[in-house]
């Protein structure tokens, strides 16, 4: 009785396996840079939106401290002026926006790590964490500095408050400047935020 030959084919060695999960690899690879790469145009965007907001919180700061005005009229006993240091709410806003322009100089060394190492978490939390609460003290600083800047121009007829901007033009001018150059600044910490938070959320 004939025996019958069983023949397994063994076939080719596994190279379609490896060159699968090197094509896996490849497109992993690619997709990492890809994201580096979105992410590093993010933080050379933040990178100079700091600079723009640090020259916008200075130059808030310098027109609030510099702002005063001396009517050209007096009496033996009496001088009219008007100057930043009459009111708390205007010396806040001086003290509370150097903070900020402070704060962003400071923020500067880190904004270029996140740059040089776009994939790096703990510098971008960093910044979106301090970012947040300094934003909260630019806005109260405003906000105060707004209220008295709205009183100068309207004034009160509840409380009897006159107002003075027809009086002091040019300090009501100056502290007006001083009020939107913050909300600007503002607004540049808005884009901060959101711009830390998209690239955390692309980990």
């Amino acid at each position: 009785m004939a025996k019958e030959s069983t023949t397994i084919d063994v076939g080719e060695p596994s190279t379609v396996t490896k060159s699968s999960s090197h094509v896996v690899k490849k497109k992993g690879f690619v997709a990492a840079a890809a994201g580096g790469g979105a992410k590093r145009g993010l933080a050379i965007f933040d990178f100079l939106l700091r600079l723009a907001a640090i020259g916008v919180t200075i130059g808030a700061a310098s027109v609030m401290y510099t702002a005063q005005e001396t009517l050209p009229f007096f009496t033996q006993f009496l001088q009219f002026q008007a100057s930043y240091d009459d009111l708390p709410a205007f010396q806040y806003f001086v003290i509370a926006v150097a903070i900020v322009a402070g704060y962003l100089v400071l923020s500067l060394p880190f904004s270029i790590v996140t740059i040089v190492r776009p994939l790096a978490v703990a510098p971008r939390l960093i910044l979106l964490i301090f970012d947040t609460l300094v934003v909260t003290l630019n806005t109260s600083a405003a906000a105060a500095a707004a209220s008295i800047v709205y009183l100068a121009h309207n004034g009160n007829q509840n409380t009897n408050w006159l107002p003075i901007c027809q009086q002091f033009g040019d300090f009501c001018q100056n502290v007006s400047t001083a009020v939107v150059a913050a909300s600007i600044a503002i607004l540049f910490f808005i884009v901060l935020i959101i711009i830390s938070a998209i690239a955390l959320k692309r980990h």
